[in-house]
This record gives structure tokens, sequence and C-alpha cells, in this order.
């Protein structure tokens, strides 16, 4: 299935399965929408706008679907944090094992958006949950 401008949303959750250790592609979808929900809260409102920009329809409606009344970033939350959210968000329970995904996630997401975008992106975040950014 592809979308638009070409981009195979198929192939994305492929790639977050293979490399997110996830037994379906559906699963691989579930964690996407949890990163990037979580990613969302993350960074702040003109970063997330350049992203989404960036990203294929659907991957920009998982970004920006997500609203809170009063959103504060917080500039010091851990990467442990963050990985508790996604998993939480993901329906799973485990912030250990949901470092693959996240990283899978954030590599597929860092491949589409182009250099300038992800330093964008890097610079908004927490140190920590850069440094997940980054290594992906």
């Amino acid at each position: 299935m592809t979308q638009g401008n070409g981009f195979d949303i198929a192939a994305y959750y492929e790639q977050i399965q293979i490399q997110g250790l996830l037994r379906t592609s559906k699963v691989a979808e579930n964690w996407s929408e949890a990163v990037l929900r979580t990613l969302s809260l993350s960074i702040d409102r003109r970063t997330k706008k350049r992203l989404a920009q960036a990203l294929p329809k659907k991957l920009a409606a998982d970004l920006t679907r997500t609203f809170w009344l009063l959103q504060f970033r917080n500039p010091n939350k851990s990467g442990q944090e963050f990985l508790e959210e996604v998993a939480k968000r993901s329906g799973n329970t485990d912030a250990v094992f949901a470092r693959n995904p996240v990283k899978a996630v954030f590599h597929q997401v860092k491949s589409i958006a182009g250099d300038e975008v992800n330093d964008a992106v890097s610079d908004s975040l927490a140190p920590e949950v850069s440094a997940l950014w980054e290594e992906a």
C-alpha cells in the first residue's frame, strides 16, 4: 500500500517489525503510533509541525493527533521515562523491550525526514531522549 507520494507504508511497518523484533506488521503499526504520539509530547510545537510536514500523511496524523489542553514538555525527561510512556501507550509494560521498537521507529522516521528536520528534533528533545534519537 503506497501513499500519494509513493511512500510504501507496508514496507515502513515491515522494517519496524524486523528492526524492532516484533511479531507482526500490525504490532509494528501499533508501536509506530505509540512512539510518534509520545514523541509529539516531547518536542516543541514548531519542530512537531516541521516533522509532520516531512512525513507521509498517516505518520503525520499519528504525530499530530495527540492533544493535551496544557502541554508542558519536560526538558529533563529521562530516556527511561520516555520508554515507559511509549510502552504504556503501545499496550505493553516492558520499558526494557520498548528500546528496540522505539529505535526502529526513530530510525525509519529519520530516514524519511532528512538531516535538517532530524537535527531540529534532536535539539528539541530532552538530552537522554535525544541520545535515543541519535542512536537510531
